[in-house]
């Protein structure tokens, strides 16, 4: 069926006004994808036919099954002991009114106690089985046709989904980006550091400790004399 709530609800509609009843229902969703029901129908016989009929046009017919029982045999057996257990229960009675003493009297009264117990249980197998003959059951299991498809989107993006897409990857290059910084700041922390050490404490301390070495002395060249015409 197309919508399995709608045939459920049109189905106990169907029963209900052919003078049947529900005598059981369930309904599940299976995986999200598809509802289905199982409810039991109890119709007159007389309105078995037409029920099913109206039942088979609410959706495609995938399977039916039908069944007969004849309980005729039962019907006339628990009839005919019905009427030996009214009978029976009627002796005890009759016992009971003229009995004189009292232990036959307690006697009696379990006796007829037994069997108006024999003969109750008696009349509700015949009410069930009136029940049996005179209402039809009904098995309707009701299913929706399950949505392998997953729905088609458009395949040519528009603006928006261009502006979506941009957004989205602004958002995930912040995101990178604030990562990356975080993962970096506590190095360069350290180094900040170090080079504060380094330029105002380290370095003014070398420059006090470093001394000059002595200046080299250095002689005067003092000129050869000119040859003179005597001298070689």
């Amino acid at each position: 069926v197309k919508d399995a709530p709608k045939a459920l609800a049109d189905a106990r509609a169907a029963v209900q006004s052919a003078g049947g009843h529900v005598a059981g229902e369930s309904t599940e969703r299976i995986d999200d994808t598809h509802v289905t029901s199982r409810v039991v129908l109890r119709v007159p016989q007389e309105k078995y036919d037409s029920v099913l009929a109206e039942l088979a046009g609410s959706g495609k017919l995938l399977s039916r099954k039908a069944d007969a029982e004849d309980v005729t045999g039962q019907v006339v057996d628990v009839e005919s002991r019905i009427a030996t257990q009214r009978a029976s229960v009627a002796r005890v009675r009759a016992l009971m009114d003229r009995a004189a003493k009292l232990s036959d009297v307690v006697t009696l009264e379990g006796q007829l106690s037994s069997r108006q117990a024999q003969l109750e249980s008696l009349l509700a197998q015949q009410a069930s089985l009136k029940d049996r003959t005179t209402l039809a059951t009904i098995t309707l299991m009701l299913s929706e046709r399950e949505n392998k498809d997953p729905k088609k989107e458009d395949d040519d993006p528009g603006f928006l989904d261009a502006l979506g897409g941009g957004w989205d990857a602004l958002v995930a290059t912040g995101r990178w980006i604030a990562v990356a910084v975080g993962a970096v700041a506590p190095f360069a922390a350290v180094f900040v550091l170090l080079y504060a050490v380094w330029r105002w404490v380290v370095r003014p301390r070398l420059a006090k400790h470093r001394v000059p070495g002595p200046a080299a002395a250095t002689a005067p060249l003092t000129p050869y004399p000119a040859p003179g015409p005597d001298q070689d």
